[in-house]
């Protein structure tokens, strides 16, 4: 829904979210004018509330003369504070820069800070593995019909698979594919084009292509492989949930104890350039009433390779959260381009 509020309804709305996160009751008019420095009395300001309320941004509970935010209340107040070039970024007071080639550490430092300072749960995507060089590849013959495969990416990722052979291969043959690979492939993207032209390459021989061919589905699915998720600060905000939604609390918890679920809310974020909120049913997921994501994308300026993302009850600070997922997102920002060296 888009809306257009005067002024003086979008200070009224910011003041009933802003009083409805500090103390999760109604808020009333009373109390709006006193705090709202509008020269417009009492009588006006219950217009405006109701005019508000009227547009769906708030809601008057029977029991209580005090207005509360909607969902879209929420949603219309945090897109105004993304639009703000003011809001202050808080330090994260983390030096990635040792880490040149331990991506994941960094990732999940980054989570654990981010969790800290928001108290809410943290969620950051890494990159996918065909954004980053390959730095070694090695076969490593175990027995004659069985060998290891190992991949090491320049960001410090390490994937090994033990592939049984149908019969037995010659030492030989093993060292001169794994030489082959370290040849096609080291120093370049792990990505599908890459794949083709060094396994379908011409002039190899009948026992080379024949490795080949068993190794090339393990390099298929290794591009092809989810990004991994980092989490953190779950603790510190699941009771928030059960207080005040057991059902939302539940099914969040389902969908980001498997990384597809976890990705599948943070899609949107990935695709964004610049911080990105949802709020409760506007989430893919609708069973998470009373939810919010706020994230914001990392990467390069052409393309973003992840997100970091807090999630936790609608009753959130919008503000805080923002600044500290932008700040975490330039931050990872800086420290990928130097790792992946785009």
């Amino acid at each position: 829904m888009t809306v257009a509020l005067s002024e003086r309804q979008e200070t009224l709305l910011g003041l009933v979210v802003d009083e409805h996160i500090a103390t999760n009751t109604p808020v009333g008019s009373k109390l709006l004018a006193s705090r709202s420095g509008l020269a417009v009395s009492a009588s006006t300001i219950r217009n405006e509330l109701a005019e508000l309320e009227q547009l769906g941004l708030l809601t008057h509970p029977h029991t209580s003369a005090g207005r509360l935010p909607t969902e879209e209340g929420y949603r219309y107040y945090a897109g105004r504070l993304i639009e703000e070039a003011n809001i202050p970024t808080p330090d994260l007071e983390l030096d990635l820069s040792e880490l040149r080639q331990e991506v994941h550490t960094a990732l999940q430092l980054t989570t654990e800070a981010v969790a800290g300072l928001t108290q809410l749960m943290a969620v950051t995507s890494a990159p996918r593995v065909e954004t980053t060089v390959v730095r070694h590849v090695e076969l490593i013959q175990l027995q004659p019909d069985a060998i290891v495969l190992v991949v090491i990416t320049g960001a410090g990722e390490v994937y090994k698979k033990v592939i049984q052979l149908e019969q037995a291969a010659d030492h030989r043959l093993i060292e001169s594919v794994g030489e082959y690979l370290n040849d096609s492939l080291v120093g370049a993207r792990l990505g599908a084009r890459l794949i083709r032209s060094t396994f379908g390459a011409p002039g190899l021989g009948v026992n080379e292509t024949r490795i080949l061919a068993i190794l090339k589905p393990l390099f298929d699915e290794l591009v092809r492989s989810e990004r991994s998720v980092f989490f953190g600060g779950a603790a510190d905000v699941i009771p928030a949930f059960f207080e005040d939604n057991v059902y939302a609390a539940r099914r969040l918890l389902e969908l980001l104890s498997e990384r597809a679920g976890a990705l599948e809310l943070l899609r949107e974020t990935l695709d964004s350039k610049r911080p990105f909120v949802r709020v409760g049913r506007e989430l893919e997921q609708h069973e998470l009433e009373g939810v919010s994501i706020v994230g914001a994308a990392y990467g390069f300026a052409h393309r973003n390779l992840g997100t970091v993302s807090v999630v936790g009850p609608s009753r959130m600070d919008y503000g805080n959260a923002i600044g500290v997922v932008r700040g975490a997102a330039r931050a990872l920002s800086g420290y990928v381009e130097e790792v992946y060296d785009d």
